[in-house]
């Protein structure tokens, strides 16, 4: 149903949209979506702060176009575009990471096709940034999501400059305190947690300390430890083949990642409450109030300032070490990882725009060297210092905080910071935190180590996109009942819970992808 009430409204307004011959004359007014992370933190309104303000005076000074911003939840970001889309009333660019989002409104004849603008001064500077697709050599990565028969370009990507994902963090300071190793094996971790739960070397009480801290958000909280159970010998055609909803459920192996999360559920490793958890605060409180010895996440998140995490568990404990480590060992001993396409969030520009060639236009604008660099870094003595002839972040307070790491809410074109040099920017990478640089090259080190993405392969799929929600709705069930049921009944919950998930959709998803495997 919501589907058809999506279409009706999506097709209604065509006819009101410009078309690509028609020229822009005078101020042009658009709309563009901006994650709303919240406002804990001192974090500011994502639509009006001094960012925004600065994007609205230089846009109309060099463009002659006026924006205006529309919040969306960040962590509801797929059901809040759903009911914008459905009433006819998103904004003119629309964010999203999920291509299954992408395909279900393209079907639905719901997005406006920018192909016929890719080679135009339009997208100039926008081609000219994103470069070559490093996944698909030969190809413009501008035309990532290109049909290759009709050549419609439904949605571009970001360039994400950095791919590194996800770390697992431990509290170094407990292991000393037993003596024990930073753990290096699977078996090594597991047995740090377990100690970790009999002897309270935080001091925190038996009853308060939570070995290992997890989240609601499950296909993301548990890839550090499931990814790397999963077969390395699979073919790239059985990895792409079962990839459904960027869940790696049926790649052979996950299974026992999440038969190892049983395991430590039930001896009491896990946050019992884990699945109740609603807010990123939830979250994170108990690893700021240093009750937590273990968990998995961005592999920076302990070291960014927008998230107060290592220094208010600092504040909290002052000798507090929050270190990263890489112990989850798959089938062969290696310790592997995904790590994130080079393309990044998508940007697409729903059919009910009114003037699409001045969103291109905002789009081409933000893939300026000038714009981007300084929504990045911000102001000197406000959001960085010069260090050594590289910009190094600090943490503003106020009304210049950046909401999100180098403004990526607002710098729809890129992910991840760009100084315009490899080299320098890989010093600015190190030097984008108020830590020590050994801290963050040791964590990025460690989250690229044997760390592979998924593999893109270039043809148009449609089935995914009625079944998306579904899918991600019942795959956080499906893990959730898996890690907490009784380890007796691991193997019938998890085949029942898979069963149903093919049944709702992943087979139809997997059939397709067979069948349009360029063999």
């Amino acid at each position: 149903m919501a589907a058809i009430l999506f279409a009706m409204s999506v097709l209604l307004p065509f006819g009101a949209c410009k078309k690509k011959s028609e020229a822009v004359s005078g101020i042009a007014t658009i709309s563009i979506e901006v994650f709303d992370r919240g406002t804990d933190g001192g974090k500011t309104d994502p639509t009006n702060n001094e960012w925004t303000k600065w994007i609205k005076e230089k846009l109309l000074k060099d463009a002659n176009i006026e924006v205006n911003f529309v919040a969306i939840p960040r962590w509801e970001e797929t059901v809040a575009i759903n009911n914008l889309m459905a009433a006819g009333t998103p904004p003119d660019v629309c964010l999203t990471y999920s291509q299954e989002l992408i395909a279900q409104y393209r079907d639905l004849g719901g997005l406006f096709d920018i192909g016929p603008y890719i080679n135009s001064p339009l997208l100039a500077d926008f081609k000219t940034f994103l470069g070559e697709d490093p996944a698909l050599p030969g190809r413009d990565m501008i035309r990532r999501f290109e049909d290759p028969e009709t050549k419609a370009v439904y949605a571009v990507p970001a360039r994400r400059m950095n791919t590194a994902n996800r770390n697992m963090f431990i509290r170094k300071d407990w292991l000393d305190k037993l003596g024990l190793p930073v753990p290096r094996t699977t078996e090594e971790f597991y047995r740090a947690l377990l100690a970790f739960k009999e002897k309270d070397p935080g001091g925190v009480g038996r009853q308060a300390v939570i070995p290992f801290g997890m989240g609601n958000n499950l296909a993301y909280e548990v890839q550090p430890i499931c990814y790397a159970f999963i077969d390395p010998d699979i073919s790239l055609k059985d990895r792409w083949v079962n990839l459904v909803v960027d869940r790696h459920f049926l790649l052979p192996g996950y299974k026992e990642g999440v038969r190892f999360l049983n395991r430590m559920y039930n001896d009491g490793l896990i946050d019992p409450k884990f699945v109740l958890i609603k807010s990123e605060e939830e979250r994170w409180n108990p690893v700021r109030a240093g009750t937590v010895g273990a968990f998995g996440s961005d592999w920076d998140k302990i070291y960014r300032e927008n998230d107060h995490i290592f220094s208010d568990l600092l504040k909290n404990i002052p000798n507090a070490e929050l270190i990263a480590f890489d112990p989850i060992t798959g089938p062969d001993g290696i310790t592997r990882k995904l790590k994130y396409d080079s393309a990044g969030v998508f940007m697409f520009i729903p059919k009910t725009v009114k003037n699409p060639e001045a969103v291109l236009r905002y789009i081409n604008w933000l893939a300026r060297y000038e714009n981007y660099n300084f929504l990045q870094i911000g102001k000197e003595g406000v959001n960085h210092d010069i260090v050594n002839g590289v910009p190094k972040i600090k943490a503003a307070e106020g009304p210049w905080i950046q909401n999100s790491p180098q403004n990526i809410d607002y710098t729809l074109t890129i992910n991840g910071l760009d100084l315009g040099d490899p080299e320098l920017t890989l010093r600015g990478l190190a030097n984008a935190y108020p830590w020590p640089v050994v801290m963050i090259e040791n964590a990025y080190s460690l989250a690229m180590t044997n760390a592979v993405s998924d593999p893109v392969i270039p043809v148009v799929l449609s089935a995914a996109g009625a079944y998306t929600q579904t899918l991600i709705d019942k795959g956080n069930v499906l893990l959730a009942e898996s890690i907490t049921c009784k380890p007796a009944d691991f193997d019938k919950t998890w085949e029942a819970g898979i069963q149903d998930w093919l049944n709702s959709g992943a087979q139809a998803v997997i059939d397709e992808r067979r069948e349009k495997y360029p063999d």
